[in-house]
């Protein structure tokens, strides 16, 4: 039976693509202001929220939703979400899908060899990242004006936030991992004043490593259950013994490339 339901809707999506799908076929132009589009992907989504007019964005994907990885859980709601499969999207006739690089490939080939319109966006590694995001999806949406709009407030929040001085600094994970200066959480710890141990240690820092550099600040992140042997670093005694100003920052505010950051950024710099 499962087998042939999945049939039936190989079959529905084959032969039903000319009749329903709305995307941008060779030699057309894409319509500046798409008016039936569909997210899956957990950054894209929280971005066309903020980007998109009422009533253009019609789905964000199920992840949208779930408070552990975004920070517009409970602004998804108002959305309907799906499960970023081929079949579902296209059923929703959307004349643009957002996609991310690295994320949900075999329904993005689907879906474009379908004819419907799927832009991709990377995931953020800077601030400027965010920035040029912000831009790009103001353009793929048709909504310049309410991108720009977006960016500005976002370059407000940053130069309101004054550092202290440079203090020494490491996030530290599971298994001993640290962000560099080369990833978004590395970025805004910079941004925060503050200098990373990671710039010389690289993305693990063993433990021993980490006390003899006697950082001034430590970051954590999310601790998920049931708990792992990978996380028992951070329940060493010599963890907790290093003295230094700490912050937890929850996963998902720095996740994906948001406006948002800025708070997070404003409370590493105090």
């Amino acid at each position: 039976m499962v087998a042939g339901r999945m049939l039936a809707a190989v079959l529905i999506l084959c032969t039903a693509g000319a009749a329903l799908a709305e995307g941008v076929a060779p030699g057309q132009t894409a319509p500046s202001q798409p008016q039936r589009v569909v997210s899956v992907n957990l950054c894209t989504d929280q971005l066309a929220m903020l980007i998109a007019a009422p009533g253009q964005l019609r789905s964000v994907s199920w992840l949208a939703a779930d408070p552990a990885v975004s920070v517009m859980a409970g602004q998804a709601q108002d959305w309907p979400q799906n499960d970023g499969s081929a079949e579902q999207v296209f059923l929703m006739q959307p004349d643009l899908v957002l996609a991310g690089t690295y994320s949900t490939g075999p329904a993005v080939q689907m879906l474009r060899r379908l004819g419907i319109r799927v832009e991709t966006l990377p995931p953020a590694s800077s601030i400027a990242d965010i920035r040029q995001a912000i831009t790009r999806m103001g353009r793929l949406l048709g909504q310049p004006e309410r991108a720009a709009r977006l960016l500005a407030a976002f370059d407000a929040d940053l130069a309101a936030i004054r550092p202290l001085a440079p203090r020494l600094a490491a996030s530290y994970a599971a298994n001993g991992f640290s962000d560099g200066p080369d990833s978004l959480a590395g970025d805004a710890m910079r941004h925060a004043g503050l200098r990373l141990i990671a710039e010389a240690t690289g993305g693990a820092t063993p433990l021993e490593t980490l006390v003899m550099a006697a950082p001034e600040v430590l970051v954590t992140g999310s601790r998920y259950a049931p708990p792992s042997r990978a996380e028992a670093v951070l329940d060493h005694p010599a963890f907790r013994a290093i003295e230094a100003a700490r912050y937890s920052v929850p996963d998902r505010d720095w996740m994906c490339g948001l406006p948002a950051i800025a708070d997070t950024i404003a409370q590493l710099a105090r």
